[in-house]
Formats: C-alpha cells, structure tokens, sequence
C-alpha cells in the first residue's frame, strides 16, 4: 500500500518561521518499523505553491491512502484569519485528483473538533484524536474493518463515532524517528528567530491553565524520555545533519525540574556545541539551574506567566504570584540570556486598577532587565477561547460569546470596556523597549 503524509498549511504566507513537522515523521517512521508500506511525506508549509505542488505530489506518488495532520485551526496571535479554508481547500484538491484515496485525518486542531471536521468535511474517511503511534500501523492495516482503537473517529450510517482517546503512550517506548524520510537540512536556513528542529523530552502537563488545551490533548500524567535517549536524538541531529539549535517541544520544559537537569548535564558531559530553547514555568527557576541551562546553550528562556496582575493570574489559575514572575526576572536578568515573556490581556475579572497593575508590571520587568539588555520582548495576546477550557466556561458566564458560538474559527476573549487594552499596552512596552535599545547603540 503507498501512504503519503502530508502536512497542512499551518501558517500564514510564505515569510512566516517555519518548524519541522516531527508529528507525520514520527507517524511514519512507526508504520515504517512494523509494516512494508511504501511512504512518502510532503510538507505544504515549505512549498512556494502548496496546492500545486500537493497535486505533483498526488501524481507522482499515486497514494492508497493519505495521513493528513491538522496541527494548527488558526495562526494565533490575535489574528481573525482561519487556517480551516486552506484545510478544506487540501481535502477538496486530493478528492479531486486523487479521488479513490482514502484519507486520514490526525494532528491537535483535528483533535480539537473532531466531530465537527468529520461532520463538515465528508472527504474524512476516518480521523485520530490525541496520540496516534499506538493505533496508526493497526489502523492501516484494517481500513476496512478497524477495530474501536482509542481515538479512532469513523462513520457509522449517519453518525460520527468518536472512540475516546487515552494519552497512554510510554514515552520510555518512544524511539527516534527516522528524519531520513523528510530531510531536515532545508528547514535548518529558513527562520530568522525560531529554532524550526523540535524535540520531545516527554508528553503531558501537571498544570490546568484556564486557557490551555494542553491538558485536554496530552492529558495531566507527565510522560518522560530518558534523559539520555532525549540527548542521543540530539547528538544525531547534530552530527547527522548539522543541526545546532533546538526547541523543546514540551507545553513547560522545566517539569520535573532534575529531568531537564540530567538532559543539560549529558549534553555538557558530551560536549555537544547546540543551542537551544524551550518555554518554562517561572517558578521553578533558580540560579543554580539557570546557571546549567545557559552552560548547555539555552539562548533563550521564553516564558508564559500570563497574568498581567495577580487578578488575572488567579483567573487563569495559575497558581503563581506576581512576585514569583519578579524574581524569576532577577535570576534571568542576571544570566545574561534573552528572555521572552508572554502575557494574556483583557482577562476575566479586569478592571482599572489590574491595567493600572499591568504598566506597573510590565515597568518593574524592564527596570530589572534594562542594565543587562537581557529583554527580547514581551509579547501581549488575547486570549483564544478553545473548547472544554476553563476560560469557555467564563466567556459564557459573562455573556462574551453563547452557546451557539462558533468556536472553530478565531474567537477570543476581549469584552469592553477594555477591549482595546492590547493596543494601548503594545504602545506602552514597545516604547519602553525601542529606548532600551536606543541607549545601547547611541
């Protein structure tokens, strides 16, 4: 049987950083391992025409079946555009010019609406919720007559079934997948900022951010890789195809804190020359950890406190004080390495005197990082409702969106009266970090 596997679009024109789809080369390097398939992956983000060069690819490959991964619905960032248009346009192009192929649905935006991708889109013969490694091989192996796997979506007269997933794979089981089958090097030169390599050290998050689907996608079980099969993969990268900066693809990379330890300690003791990067939870930050993290190449602590105020720290329920994100910033300020940091504007239960608290905040983070010039930015977002999120739960409470709301294309939380507090807050950090600036080179 030929399977291609494809990545959708994912983001927004062609200037936009991209990153290395590890989810379809995992995907096939399992079905590569156990079956003789014959496999091709195409990834449309890295095409100059997606759709045309989808269509190449149909013709040269003449699939059986498809793998399509949906990662992303839309591009985030406050942005009201949806990545669903593009999404139906691939599946309308593959029936067209492939129209005996049977096609398979998977990624985390799949994960999101299954139900209501497999009731929009009839081009969907079967979809994947959550991870797939355990039920992908016995999946194409029955397309006629697949067993109720965990996560299987599949059409029954009328009905969309979904078999609800379980977000048990060991990650100990968790082997290297084989990049042979779509070369890296062509991402390694095109992303001005962003590391495009990823590397999963486990799977799963302890936390429950009011927002954050991650729980929902992964489940609360963490699930790690061995430290020394996490640096194994990133000695192969290195030495195989010139790979030299990395991002941790984990929802936080410092959890549990000694299991990113012992991955710095054996890239040190191995003397790997990479840099890398990840997102981690502020308040498990010290200086004898930062210390080891930025010997092993950590060029940039990107964070996601989220919270402007305590106020809204303990709507996202966060479990964090606004002083906890103060003496981070003194230990990262000291390091010497960029950070980054993440906040969520307009958030339930804002008032005059949380805006108040965000300038005051947002003044107290640049004070601490203005000797050492160690600031990369902040970034300010509203926050996208997903569905099954705590933040749902409020936007309804408060009349922000109703039940009818469509929360498949861009929706996001950002009642008046402080619904253009973003913009005005933008204005306020980035004249503060032009000036910063400003005084290094004048």
């Amino acid at each position: 049987m030929k399977i291609l596997f494809i990545q959708a679009l994912s983001m927004e024109g062609i200037d936009i950083e991209r990153v290395y789809p590890i989810g379809i080369v995992v995907l096939a390097s399992q079905v590569e391992r156990c079956t003789d398939h014959t496999l091709a992956l195409f990834d449309m983000n890295m095409a100059l025409d997606p759709y045309g060069d989808l269509r190449q690819q149909l013709d040269l490959v003449q699939p059986d079946v498809i793998c399509l991964s949906l990662r992303n619905i839309d591009p985030l960032g406050n942005k009201t555009s949806s990545l669903i248009p593009s999404f139906a346009v691939t599946l309308a192009v593959i029936k067209r010019y492939a129209p005996k192929t049977r096609i398979l649905v998977g990624g985390t935006g799949f994960s999101l609406f299954p139900d209501r991708l497999m009731n929009e889109y009839p081009e969907i013969d079967f979809g994947v919720t959550g991870e797939a490694e355990n039920i992908i091989v016995p999946l194409l192996n029955n397309l006629n007559n697949p067993p109720r796997l965990p996560g299987l979506c599949y059409r029954e007269k009328e009905a969309v079934i979904i078999v609800p997933p379980v977000g048990d794979y060991d990650m100990r089981d968790y082997i290297m997948p084989n990049r042979d089958l779509l070369d890296p090097r062509p991402y390694l030169t095109v992303n001005k900022y962003v590391e495009s390599i990823g590397v999963e050290t486990k799977r799963g998050c302890c936390f429950c951010c009011g927002y954050c689907s991650y729980p929902l996608l992964q489940g609360t079980k963490m699930r790690c890789r061995t430290p020394a099969a996490v640096v194994d993969e990133i000695e192969f990268l290195y030495e195989t195809y010139g790979v030299t900066r990395i991002h941790f693809t984990d929802s936080v990379v410092n959890i549990p804190v000694d299991h990113l330890d012992s991955i710095c300690a054996e890239i040190i003791r191995r003397g790997l020359p990479i840099n890398w990067s990840g997102f981690f939870r502020e308040n498990l930050l010290t200086e004898e950890n930062v210390a080891l993290y930025t010997q092993s190449g950590c060029e940039c602590f990107s964070l996601s406190p989220d919270g402007l105020s305590q106020t809204a720290l303990d709507a996202l329920d966060k479990n964090m004080k606004v002083q906890d994100i103060l003496d981070t910033a003194q230990v990262l300020a000291a390091s010497g390495v960029v950070t980054v940091y993440h906040f969520l504007v307009n958030t339930p239960g804002d008032t005059a005197a949380t805006q108040q608290e965000a300038k005051e905040l947002i003044d107290a983070i640049y004070k601490i990082h203005h000797a050492s010039k160690t600031l990369g930015t902040i970034v300010l977002n509203n926050i996208r409702i997903l569905p099954g999120t705590r933040v749902e739960q409020q936007a309804l409470e408060h009349g922000v969106i109703t039940p009818e709301t469509d929360l498949l294309y861009p929706t996001y939380y950002n009642p008046a009266p402080y619904d253009r507090a973003r913009y005005e807050l933008e204005i306020y950090h980035t004249k503060k970090n032009i000036f910063m600036w400003q005084e290094v080179t004048s």
